[in-house]
């Protein structure tokens, strides 16, 4: 464990330091060379696309994409030193927040690009960053989804039905699972893919509002996320023989050849597993959380926020390059190529593997994902990995708010 942290922070530091070796924004050849930093490795090859569109058009202004890994804690390395690159496209989660509190990203409140995003994205990414501090620090620009990802031959074969309910859906593992397969084929070696069914479970159990009842003294863990910790075991019953043992990378293989029913996963895992079969076929479904089928929505956020640092030396060519990433046109291509949603006005996934939530985005049953909210530090992710394997659900949750409550207090 010491030496994979060790490494982990080597990492980490050579990331930082090869970064801050580099002049994000220097001139070379007549040209202007912008940083472009990015927080995803599955859109690097989309991004390379864009960028090269843009630079035929604008031949004078170099962008330099960089998404090295431990992309969150590179840039808070780089926060810390004074080294934030030009342009940004990174989460909209608690890094974001920390970032607009700190005063170093621009205010975008009276650009005309605020206003070709969905007014609700906006209020999002605002909730982020609290009433304390006024304006609108980044633009909402690819929104996605957690899912149940399902093989559509499998789900023939098994004759089964699209779950609206709790129990429908446990039924439906129950099945699978009599038929000798893999229910849920689950990558719990990372611990951040545990989230995607925690986030689904929370959202339409303890409420979208938590994190704010929580910081007002008004609910804890304890209270609020019982059903939801009792579920989450649930679920990791319809695993396979090694949940933690098997990442997101392989498990995107592994199920793209046949192995589980389904899969706990966000909408960026698609072309992942197209990729590796692009003969497969695929669907989805919002995780019938309760047996209420009214009660369920599809846990929905803001992917990417694009924005600038406010003391960039050529901002006037870095707006070039945003004005360029929110054209309609621009925002079909990312979302085409990403299968994802766009928090633009009028750009639309058409994609019919989304057929079986496209109507939560129609209807508005949608609701946030509840780790945006909790505090930057509080490691959810490593600390739900734990409850998992010791299965101790009361330890879990005091934990959970012990955690959260040392950050309030710092």
């Amino acid at each position: 464990m010491l030496k994979k942290v060790a490494l982990g922070l080597m990492s980490v530091t050579l990331s930082a330091s090869l970064l801050a070796g580099c002049s994000s924004n220097k001139e070379e050849d007549g040209k202007v060379t912008l940083q472009l930093f990015s927080n995803k490795s599955e859109n690097i090859q989309t991004y390379k696309g864009l960028i090269k569109e843009f630079e035929a058009e604008n031949p004078n202004i170099k962008i330099k994409l960089d998404a090295p890994p431990e992309a969150e804690t590179v840039l808070k390395t780089r926060l810390t030193k004074n080294d934030l690159p030009d342009l940004m496209a990174i989460g909209g989660n608690a890094t974001y927040g920390e970032l607009a509190r700190a005063g170093v990203l621009n205010d975008f409140s009276d650009s005309e690009l605020v206003k070709t995003v969905q007014p609700s994205y906006v209020d999002m990414i605002g909730r982020l960053v609290g009433s304390d501090k006024k304006g609108t620090f980044g633009l909402p620009y690819a929104t996605n989804a957690n899912a149940v990802i399902y093989n559509k031959q499998k789900f023939e074969q098994l004759g089964l039905q699209t779950p609206t309910t709790w129990d429908e859906f446990v039924a439906a593992l129950e099945k699978a699972k009599a038929a000798g397969e893999i229910p849920i084929y689950l990558t719990l070696k990372d611990a951040w893919t545990g989230l995607i069914s925690w986030n689904s479970l929370a959202a339409n159990i303890a409420g979208e509002d938590f994190a704010e009842k929580k910081n007002d003294g008004k609910t804890t863990f304890v209270k609020s996320y019982d059903e939801v910790a009792d579920k989450m075991l649930t679920l990791t019953k319809f695993g396979h023989k090694d949940n933690m043992g098997v990442g997101y990378g392989d498990g995107n293989n592994a199920f793209a050849s046949g192995k589980g029913v389904f899969y706990l996963q966000g909408n960026w895992a698609i072309p992942e597993i197209k990729k590796a079969n692009p003969e497969i076929e695929v669907g989805v479904f919002p995780m019938p959380v309760t047996n209420d089928p009214a009660k369920n929505k599809l846990v929905s956020g803001v992917d990417i926020v694009l924005t600038m640092n406010k003391d960039t030396e050529h901002k006037k060519e870095a707006t070039k390059f945003l004005e360029f990433m929110m054209e309609k046109e621009t925002a079909k291509k990312y979302i085409d190529e990403q299968k994802a949603f766009s928090a633009i006005q009028d750009v639309f996934q058409e994609d019919a593997v989304f057929e079986g939530i496209k109507g939560n985005f129609e209807t508005g049953a949608l609701t946030s994902f509840p780790d945006h909210y909790y505090p930057a530090g509080l490691g959810a992710e490593n600390l739900l990995q734990e409850f998992i394997i010791k299965k101790d659900k009361e330890k879990f949750l005091k934990k959970m708010d012990s955690e959260w409550e040392k950050i309030q207090n710092r």
